[in-house]
């Protein structure tokens, strides 16, 4: 989509015609939509220079993006405009709110939002009264971001600005957001370094701020973590998002932290570092088996889960750890151990049976187990329900069979 189609949309005959349109109609027949977009003298008059199809498809392209953007931004979609990319690589809603709320904490700003895309923090900060600038290089972008500004009502708080981060200099803005980009040509990228901007620019801009929050992928590797910077990994309803690195007035918490979001009903659960703390024990397995969320595991805060319980761990290498109590936490599941098995398929399905399962969830840490194979070779039948647990106490294999209690 090119920034005219798109400014086309824009215009009051724009907006109309996507309000007119029928998501769930085009989402179903985008080809039905375009034949009759096409047919419409409506569309030809949103900008005589431009071709009816390339506006077409600048219509049924948004009305498809805000269908897809209802899963991040809830009803809020429905007002937003997007791109592709755009809508792929933006901070989820709730996430971005989140964030917001702490950066609120340190004072009004102003505040610049570097690598800002489509403005999804960036309207955060703005609906919390932070008074933000969004640095993007991309022209459509950049127009998309401005397009969101002024459909929100927040044009008195925020603005957006065509850029190239790497020339903004270290302390131009006092309180800074950036979200260097994490894909290329070829999809996601893993190397902080092949970020853009690279991992040490963004880095050096984070430290050059009174106060700032970068952004990365949540599998970035700690050795790169810098160390005056506090690092908060963060999942929602179970599925790890991102990791935000706080510096300045931001940083000064728990070194890591892990943060969990839930967007059924508003909680907000995190779990601190405790200094000192030392790796968790070792045991065999206990009446409940716990299976800490990605955010636990991935900042490395499984010892402090453990001992939130009482807990030990199974191996020293995996993540899952029992405890003779279930305690109920959105920071993990808990499961009842009904039987510690060592694995083999005969005797796995042999329990099974004599349980009359017929219903099997798998679940698996430290495993090669191929788990569609193992469900089908088990041939399970009858009535009940059950969760094998697949993982390894030092270097043998077993399975639990346990019972999944409810959440907290």
């Amino acid at each position: 989509m090119r920034v005219p189609a798109f400014e086309a949309l824009l215009t009051d005959a724009g907006r109309e015609l996507l309000a007119s349109v029928d998501d769930a109609e085009a989402t179903r027949d985008a080809l039905a939509a375009a034949s009759r977009l096409r047919e419409d003298p409506r569309v030809a008059g949103l900008d005589p220079d431009l071709p009816v199809s390339e506006l077409v498809n600048a219509i049924l392209t948004q009305i498809s993006l805000r269908v897809r953007g209802r899963v991040k931004f809830g009803a809020l979609a429905d007002r937003m405009f997007f791109t592709p990319n755009g809508l792929e690589q933006s901070t989820r809603g709730s996430v971005a709110a989140h964030r917001a709320e702490r950066i609120s904490t340190v004072g009004p700003g102003p505040a610049g939002d570097l690598c800002c895309g489509i403005g999804a923090d960036l309207l955060a900060l703005a609906g919390r009264g932070v008074p933000v600038e969004g640095v993007d290089l991309d022209p459509l972008t950049v127009a998309v971001a401005r397009a969101n500004i002024a459909a929100l009502g927040l044009g008195d708080v925020a603005r957006v600005r065509e850029g190239d981060v790497t020339e903004v200099a270290p302390g131009a803005y006092p309180l800074l957001v950036c979200d260097p980009a994490r894909r290329g040509g070829r999809g996601r990228v893993f190397d902080p370094a092949a970020y853009s901007p690279p991992w040490d620019v963004a880095v050096g801009l984070a430290e050059g701020s009174a106060a700032a929050c970068l952004k990365a992928a949540p599998g970035i590797p700690h050795e790169v973590l810098p160390a005056g910077a506090d690092t908060e990994w963060i999942s929602v309803d179970g599925e790890l998002k991102e990791a935000a690195l706080w510096f300045g007035d931001l940083a000064g918490g728990p070194r890591r932290r892990a943060t969990v979001l839930s967007e059924r009903d508003g909680a907000r659960t995190r779990l601190d570092e405790e200094p000192g703390l030392g790796p968790a024990p070792v045991g065999a397995a206990r009446r409940y088996l716990y299976d800490p969320d990605p955010a636990v595991v991935r900042s490395h805060l499984v010892a402090e889960a453990v001992a939130r319980v009482n807990g030990v761990l199974l191996d020293e290498r995996i993540a899952y750890f029992t405890a003779d109590e279930a305690v109920r936490s959105p920071l993990w599941r808990v499961l009842e151990v009904t039987e510690v098995l060592p694995f083999s398929l005969k005797r796995l399905r042999s329990a099974l049976r004599e349980r009359k399962v017929g219903t099997v969830t798998v679940m698996k840490r430290g495993s090669a187990v191929d788990t569609e194979k193992l469900r089908r070779d088990l041939r399970a039948s009858g009535p009940e329900s059950a969760t094998v647990v697949l993982t390894r106490v030092g270097e043998r294999p077993f399975a639990l069979l346990c019972r999944e209690l409810p959440a907290a």
